[in-house]
């Protein structure tokens, strides 16, 4: 296996073990090299699923894209690697569980956004900010109040404050 540090292929296999739902092995290397760590899975590689993208078009399913589509969602945010893997390797199982040849894109974002929204709510929205393609801000509060439930209640006093009106924001004080 080749280092992804220093690029040359003398690593040892320090751990192994099968990840959480038993689809793949975890293996824990070190580079004889450079000393660094790294993890690699290693899986049954899957065959024949093809992607029929909004415009009708196809591609060849990539794990690799799935991958740093939730990788990108949840940049800077505290979501472990290790669970973008296991939430990558669910949404595969699920479409593959399928069984046909062919998934449209749709399936697969409504997957990814149903698994971002249980690890984290702000890469959430950043995925169905792109996704859903907003027209304007009001799209993405009413997605945003959806998630958290916030919505106000008949006779609460009034209409909710709007940022910026001067008025009490949840959570913080205003000064």
């Amino acid at each position: 296996m080749r280092c992804p540090y220093c690029h040359l292929e003398d690593t040892q296999v320090t751990d192994s073990r099968l990840s959480e739902d038993g689809k793949a092995v975890k293996r824990r290397r070190r580079c004889k090299h450079c000393g660094k760590r790294f993890t690699t899975y290693e899986r049954v590689e899957r065959i024949g699923l093809t992607v029929v993208k909004r415009d009708n078009t196809r591609e060849e399913y990539s794990r690799d894209k799935l991958y740093q589509g939730l990788a990108l969602a949840t940049t800077k945010r505290p979501v472990p690697a290790d669970l973008l893997e296991e939430a990558v390797n669910e949404i595969e199982a699920e479409l593959f569980r399928q069984g046909g040849s062919e998934v449209p894109s749709t399936a697969i974002g409504e997957l990814v956004m149903q698994k971002l929204r249980e690890l984290d709510e702000v890469a959430y929205i950043r995925f169905a900010s792109v996704y859903r393609n907003f027209a304007d801000l009001e799209e993405m509060r009413e997605a945003m109040e959806g998630l958290t439930g916030d919505q106000p209640e008949p006779g609460d006093g009034g209409e909710a404050s709007e940022p910026g009106d001067g008025g009490p924001v949840k959570g913080k004080v205003r000064g």
